[in-house]
């Protein structure tokens, strides 16, 4: 192949092999360029007729029967420095049919939005601040659900921490023991006020989280565990205090 040349040569450099390699080629493109992302017309890996999933259950007072919650994952990259879980698709089975429709309406929704890739994680936020008019109700743990929506969403939020899209919150160590010491110290204030009432086992506490009764709601963690210590309003979950 010849190159004609129109102008005068002022100046030449010899090209090596490994900087000719290292450089971007139509034959040698990138390593970032061959970085599978989400998009919304990735199909299903070849040869693979299944995805790995969680299924969660979900009972509340509100039904006599259960929700089940599968979130189906695809693994990205596998095998390299960039591999990464996401989301895929949601499926949601119940038995009872008063809400087929809006079920089926809202996983297409939220499975189209998992394909699409870019920041799910907003998914989780906006089910969760779905209230229901009629009324939210509480789980076992003293944990407040404002509607059926929101708890859908807890079980996104809680899928995403498993897959390492959204940070688990935890308390520091010695946050932790100090809400256990304030949590052990209610206790026995309710051991003292009512082991005149009632036997010594069976203490004035919220059945269902081990949280004195009487406990009010929480704002931060929507838990039934905020009571006076101190002259000041606290949460026995996750330490929240109006005194900082």
């Amino acid at each position: 192949m010849s190159v004609k040349i129109e102008q005068n040569i002022i100046g030449y450099k010899v090209r090596n092999p490994e900087e000719q390699t290292s450089e971007p080629t139509a034959q040698n493109p990138r390593e970032d360029a061959k970085v599978i992302r989400m998009h919304e017309k990735l199909a299903r890996p070849e040869g693979l007729e299944c995805l790995e999933g969680s299924t969660y259950k979900i009972k509340t007072p509100l039904d006599d029967h259960a929700l089940y919650v599968t979130i189906n994952d695809i693994i990205l990259n596998q095998g390299t420095k960039h591999e990464q879980r996401r989301p895929f698709e949601i499926f949601i089975n119940s038995k009872n049919m008063d809400h087929f429709q809006w079920i089926v309406a809202l996983t297409r929704v939220m499975s189209s939005v998992f394909r699409k890739g870019g920041d799910v994680t907003f998914l989780a936020e906006e089910l969760q601040a779905v209230f229901d008019p009629k009324g939210g109700y509480f789980k076992p743990g003293g944990k407040f659900m404002p509607s059926l929506v929101a708890e859908i969403g807890a079980v996104v939020e809680h899928h995403l921490q498993r897959i390492g899209m959204l940070e688990m919150p935890e308390l520091s160590e010695q946050h932790q023991l100090l809400l256990d010491e304030k949590r052990a110290d209610a206790q026995a204030r309710a051991r003292t006020n009512t082991q005149e009432k009632k036997p010594l086992n069976d203490l004035d506490e919220d059945a269902a989280g081990g949280y004195p009764a009487g406990s009010s709601l929480c704002n931060k963690c929507h838990t039934k565990a905020v009571i006076m210590m101190d002259n000041c309003a606290t949460c026995l979950s996750c330490g929240y205090s109006k005194c900082g």
